[in-house]
C-alpha cells in the first residue's frame, strides 16, 4: 500500500496541510493546457478544499491570483478556481512520468511524489467507481440518473485532444468530462443536456452521472455521458475534406439543420426571452472589445473599425427572440456518426461568467460561432482557401433556414456583429491559451475592421 497522508475518507483538510504542495502547483499549473492565464504571472495560490477521494488520491479546489492589466474600471483581474485530482505515492511508476508534478518536502505529505491522478488508469478507474455508487463524500456529492446503468470494469483512457477541461473515455461506452476551471452554480453542460433529454432531443447525449461540490460554494465538477465510439468531430472531418480537396457543403448543410433542431428544442425546454435589445447588445459587445484590447495589444489598432459593426446593431432588425443556446458552437463541438450530427459540450465560453452562459442570447450567436469555425478550418492549410469556407458558410445557413423557418443570411447586420464579437473573443482566448494560434483570429479582425465582414 503506498504511503498516504493520514486522512479519513471524505475529510476536508485545512490550507496548511498542503505544505510545499502549493509551491509545486504554482510551478505546474501555468504549463497546463486548461490553465486560463498564460499571459499573466501566477502570484498567489490558495487551497480552498482538500478531500481524500480514496487512499492515495486527493481532490483539491485551488484559487489562483494573477497580476495583469487592470480592467477598464481599474479593478485588478479576478482570480480563478481550479479543480485538481492529485495522486500520492512514495515511488512513482515510470509509466506515470509525464504526470509527475513534484515531491512534497514538508508537512503531512512529506516524501510523497505528487502526480496528476487523471493520467493514472488506476485513479481513473476508482473515480468511475465513485460515480457508480452515488452519495456524499465530505463536501463532494456523486449523483446519477437512476434509470441509467454503468457497468463495472470499464477500461479508462485519457483523451489527448487539446481542450479547456480533461476528458476520460471508459470502455468506449461513456465519456467523463472533468471541469478544470470551476465557477459557482450549475454548469450548463449538465443542465442543458438533462433538459434536452426531457424534450426527447436525440441530438445531444444525456448525462448518466455527475458530481459536484457544496464547499466553498455549490458547483458542478464533472459529467458522465454516453460516448459515440464511431463518431468523428466536425473539425477532424473538415480538415480531412480540405486535405483531400473535397467539398464539405453537404455536411455543412446537414449540420445547419441539426443546429436548428437543437435551438428549437432549447426554446421548448427553457423560457424564451424577448426579442433582443440591440442597443444593450451593442454596448456589451463594445465593452468586451475594449476589455480585450486592454489585454491584447494587437487588437488596439482595430478598435475603431470594429465598433462600426456593433454600432450598426442599433438600427437593424432585432432578430429572433433570445433563448438558451449552446454558447460556444464550433466544429469541435459537434460529432458525426453515420449520417447524423450530434451536438456536445454545452459549457459555453469558459472565460465568460457562468451566469452569463446560463442566460438567454440570440441564436445568431451560435450561428456566428460555427461560421467562424469554417474560417478557422480553411486557414489550417496553405494556401488559404476562402472559397471553401464561403461555400460551407452558405450551406450551413441554408440548412439552418430550412429547419428553423428563418434565414440567418437575411439578418446581415446582426450576423456581422456577432461574428465580430466572436472574433474578439477568439483573440483573447488564443492570447491566453494558444498564443501560436493568434494569427488566425487576427486575420478575421483585420478583415472585419476594414470591410465590416
Amino acid at each position: 500500500m503506498p504511503k498516504t497522508a493520514s486522512l479519513s475518507p471524505g475529510s476536508a483538510v485545512g490550507v496548511r496541510s498542503g505544505g510545499t504542495l502549493r509551491a509545486l502547483l504554482r510551478e505546474w499549473l501555468p504549463r497546463q493546457r486548461w490553465f486560463a492565464g498564460k499571459d499573466r504571472p501566477l502570484n498567489d495560490l490558495r487551497l480552498l478544499s482538500m478531500t481524500e477521494l480514496y487512499p492515495g488520491c486527493l481532490h483539491l479546489l485551488a484559487h489562483t491570483g494573477q497580476s495583469g492589466v487592470p480592467s477598464p474600471g481599474g479593478t485588478p483581474p479576478p482570480g480563478d478556481c481550479y479543480q485538481l485530482l492529485l495522486g500520492l505515492q512514495e515511488h512513482l511508476s515510470p509509466r506515470l512520468g509525464r504526470a509527475l508534478i513534484g515531491r512534497v518536502e514538508e508537512g503531512p505529505l512529506a516524501g510523497l511524489a505528487v502526480h496528476d491522478a487523471l493520467q493514472d488508469p488506476r485513479s481513473a478507474h476508482l473515480l468511475l467507481e465513485r460515480m457508480r455508487h452515488p452519495g456524499p463524500l465530505g463536501p463532494l456529492c456523486f449523483e446519477s440518473d437512476p434509470s441509467a446503468h454503468v457497468p463495472a470494469g470499464l477500461a479508462p483512457r485519457l483523451l489527448e485532444a487539446e481542450q479547456s477541461n480533461t476528458s476520460l473515455v471508459y470502455g468506449d461506452a461513456f465519456i467523463l468530462k472533468v471541469f478544470r476551471r470551476i465557477q459557482p452554480g450549475v454548469n450548463p453542460d449538465l443542465e442543458v443536456p438533462v433538459a434536452l433529454a426531457g424534450q426527447g432531443c436525440g441530438r445531444v447525449p444525456a448525462p448518466v452521472a455527475w458530481f459536484r461540490t457544496t464547499h466553498p460554494q455549490e458547483a458542478t465538477l464533472g459529467v458522465l455521458q454516453p460516448f459515440l465510439p464511431d463518431a468523428s468531430d466536425g473539425w477532424t472531418l473538415a480538415l480531412a475534406a480540405l486535405a483531400h480537396g473535397d467539398d464539405f457543403t453537404t455536411e455543412a448543410h446537414a449540420l445547419g439543420g441539426a443546429t436548428a433542431e437543437v435551438h428549437l428544442a432549447l426554446a421548448a425546454a427553457f423560457p424564451v426571452g424577448p426579442r433582443g435589445d440591440n442597443v444593450r447588445t451593442a454596448k456589451a459587445m463594445t465593452e468586451r472589445l475594449e476589455a480585450a484590447a486592454h489585454h491584447v495589444a494587437a487588437l488596439r489598432p482595430h478598435v475603431s473599425g470594429l465598433t462600426t459593426a456593433f454600432a450598426a446593431l442599433t438600427t437593424c432588425d432585432p432578430g429572433p427572440p433570445a433563448q438558451r443556446i449552446h454558447g460556444d458552437l464550433h466544429l469541435g463541438q459537434v460529432l458525426r456518426a453515420g449520417r447524423e450530427w450530434f451536438v456536445i459540450d454545452f459549457e459555453g465560453e469558459p472565460s465568460r461568467p457562468l451566469a452569463e452562459r446560463r442566460s438567454t442570447h440570440s441564436p445568431v450567436r451560435d450561428i456566428a460561432g460555427m461560421l467562424r469555425s469554417f474560417d478557422y478550418a480553411a486557414r489550417q492549410r496553405r494556401p488559404w482557401r476562402p472559397e471553401w469556407a464561403r461555400r460551407c458558410r452558405e450551406a450551413f445557413c441554408a440548412g439552418y433556414a430550412a429547419r428553423a423557418g428563418w434565414d440567418p443570411r437575411k439578418k446581415h447586420a446582426l450576423l456581422r456583429a456577432y461574428e465580430t464579437d466572436r472574433a474578439v473573443y477568439e483573440v483573447l482566448y488564443e492570447a491566453r491559451h494558444r498564443p501560436n494560434w493568434l494569427p488566425v483570429p487576427m486575420a478575421a479582425i483585420e478583415r472585419l475592421a476594414v470591410r465590416g465582414g
